[in-house]
This record gives C-alpha cells, sequence and structure tokens, in this order.
C-alpha cells in the first residue's frame, strides 16, 4: 500500500513541476526535481511515467525536437495543486500588476494562466470581503516605468534552461557600443530583473569576469556543447550589494553634504536616502541640511539630478560640478534647439 501512495504523490509532484505551454522542462531536470523532493526513481521509470501513465490521461506533449527531451502541458490544461486559496489568489493578482512593468511581456504571458486562475477564483467569490481586496488596491513601481522591451520565447527558453541545467549558451548578441551584431559563448550564472530590462549574468568564452548581457538583445540563442564554467564563488546577492547594478564609480562609501527643500526633507525624513542620514533644520529658512554616508554610484547622482532645484549639494565638489555642468547643458539646448538638429 505505501508504494502504491508513494506511486500518486509522485505523479501528483509531477504534475505540479511540469509547466503548461511556452514553458518547457527537460527530462533530466524533472528527474532532478524529483529526487529533490525524495523521490528514488531512475530516468527510465521516468519516461515510462510520462509516456505511459501521465500522457494517457492528462495533455502532457513532449518536444523531441532535441535532447534531451522537453515535456509540457496543453497552454489551456488547467491543473491547480494544490488548489489556490484566496490570500495566494489575491497575491497573485497584485503581483500581476507589478510585474507587467518590469518583466518581459513572455515571461507574463508564461504566468498568465496562474494569474487567470486567481482572478477567476476571486470573481467567483464574490460575497467574500478579502476577494474583493483586488479591486481596491494597485501596485505602483517607484519612478516611470518604461514599457518592457520585447523578448523571443525561445530566447527566454534557452536562457533559463541553461542556467537551470548548468550549460552554456551560443549567443548573437547585439552590442550597444558597438551597435554590431557579435557571438559568444556565455556561462549563465544569474538573472536579474531591473526596472523594465532583464539581464543574463554570464562569463564570455574562457575569461573569467562576469559581465551582463540584455536579454533582449539575443538575436540567437542556443544550447552550447561546451562545457558550462561555474564560478564557484558567486553569490547573486553580493554582487548586486557589491554595485554591479548601480553604476559604481568606486567601492568606498562617500559623505554627501546637501541643502534639502521642506518637501525632500519630508521624503527623506519617511523613507531615508541612506541608513547612517541626518537632518538638521537651517536658520531663518524652512530648508534643511542633510548628511548621509552613500555609496560612490552614479544612481545616487541621477536620484540628485531628479530633484533639480529642491537640492543644493554642497560636497562631494565633483558630483556638484557634474550637476552645474549638466544644467548648463540642457540651458543651452534649451536655448538653441535648432544647433543640436544641426549636428545631429
Amino acid at each position: 500500500m505505501s508504494e502504491i501512495r508513494e506511486t500518486l504523490f509522485r505523479y501528483l509532484t509531477m504534475l505540479q513541476l511540469i509547466p503548461r505551454s511556452p514553458g518547457r522542462i527537460a527530462t533530466p531536470v524533472l528527474l532532478e526535481k524529483l529526487r529533490e523532493r525524495g523521490f528514488q526513481v531512475d530516468s527510465r521509470s521516468l519516461q515510462r511515467d510520462l509516456r505511459d501513465k501521465l500522457a494517457l490521461h492528462f495533455p502532457l506533449i513532449c518536444d523531441d525536437s532535441q535532447k534531451p527531451y522537453r515535456w509540457y502541458f496543453d497552454r489551456e490544461f488547467h491543473c491547480n495543486l494544490p488548489a489556490l486559496d484566496v490570500p495566494s489568489a489575491l497575491t497573485l493578482v497584485l503581483a500581476e500588476e507589478y510585474l507587467k512593468g518590469l518583466l518581459p511581456p513572455v515571461v507574463i504571458a508564461q504566468l498568465g494562466p496562474q494569474f487567470s486562475d486567481a482572478r477567476q477564483l476571486l470573481n467567483d467569490l464574490s460575497g467574500n470581503d478579502l476577494s474583493q481586496w483586488h479591486k481596491r488596491v494597485r501596485a505602483i513601481p517607484n519612478g516611470k516605468a518604461l514599457i518592457p522591451a520585447p523578448l523571443e520565447e525561445v530566447t527566454w527558453q534557452t536562457v533559463t534552461e541553461a542556467l537551470l541545467t548548468h550549460r552554456a549558451i551560443e549567443v548573437t548578441y547585439l552590442s550597444r557600443s558597438s551597435e554590431k551584431e557579435r557571438f559568444f559563448t556565455l556561462h549563465p550564472q544569474g538573472l536579474v530583473s531591473r526596472h523594465s530590462v532583464t539581464y543574463l549574468v554570464a562569463t564570455v568564452n574562457d575569461y573569467t569576469d562576469l559581465r551582463q548581457f540584455a536579454l533582449h538583445r539575443i538575436r540567437h540563442a542556443q544550447l552550447s556543447e561546451t562545457a558550462w564554467n561555474e564560478k564557484s564563488d558567486f553569490d547573486l546577492d553580493a554582487y548586486i550589494q557589491g554595485g554591479a547594478f548601480g553604476y559604481r564609480q568606486s567601492q568606498k562609501t562617500i559623505t554627501l553634504s546637501v541643502n534639502v527643500a521642506p518637501q525632500v526633507a519630508w521624503l527623506l525624513t519617511e523613507t531615508p536616502l541612506s541608513t547612517e542620514q541626518s537632518l538638521t533644520p537651517l536658520p531663518d529658512s524652512r530648508w534643511q541640511h542633510l548628511e548621509a554616508q552613500v555609496p560612490d554610484d552614479q544612481q545616487t547622482l541621477w536620484w540628485l539630478m531628479a530633484m533639480g532645484a529642491n537640492v543644493q549639494v554642497l560636497a562631494p565638489a565633483d558630483w556638484r560640478d557634474d550637476i552645474v555642468d549638466t544644467a548648463r547643458q540642457v540651458i543651452a539646448q534649451h536655448h538653441t534647439p535648432e544647433k543640436l538638429l544641426s549636428t545631429s
């Protein structure tokens, strides 16, 4: 009896792990995930389960266009295991609102069935007060959210499969600096979604330094026969915290000295710029003096520029000079727009 029960639980787990189209899961990946969950099964038994058991009763499809074979369910197949509860459905609906401005459309499309199920559950429970919460609450990204760049579905599938299975990929990449397509062998180490662009963090060819590749600039991608080069000491969180996506000028922390307008002071009182900051009222003024320990990065400098006339930067001197130079260029361009057009 215990063997029958274990087989049943294995089938239920497989139903949870196999994605709906356009997602795919390779047989070795599915096997590894089952073993991680405590199921002792070999490759031959797994193939038999998929082909002779599940495929007979569910719309399970095998993509045999390449090896290893990859499995997926028909896009319209609905199988909520476990079934959604109201809090989970509510979380999914709110997450959809927020992620639409961050993730590539192909990724949102893959999550579409789950979002649809969540909305349907909430609509069916009109008498439940919590089910109406999604009509009263919205999640808005901070700042102006640009429309995510389009991304080829096959690119997303290839990159994510390579990341999961520790495979290298061959890509044709449009370089922004040279505006030319270049061919690389990439060794994926991580994925980061930043604003409206998703980046692949990878090493290139035989080099060991990490670089970032915008997924939407990958013109072609395929799994490589080249052995994957792992950076054993790589930690994605440490990589991000080290300023990899903050355009750091140096690794040092600097002291920012700024006079700020009342509305900015109020903002920074509620949502500080730094864990180490102080605000001091200026004599005979509604303005306040801000001192904060911040990273030496362009992100903070750009934030100051966005504040415009609501801030007066005192230090560091090179940041103050950058802001002044930028302001002069903006004034010059708006006073003589025809000059800009004639030189473009």
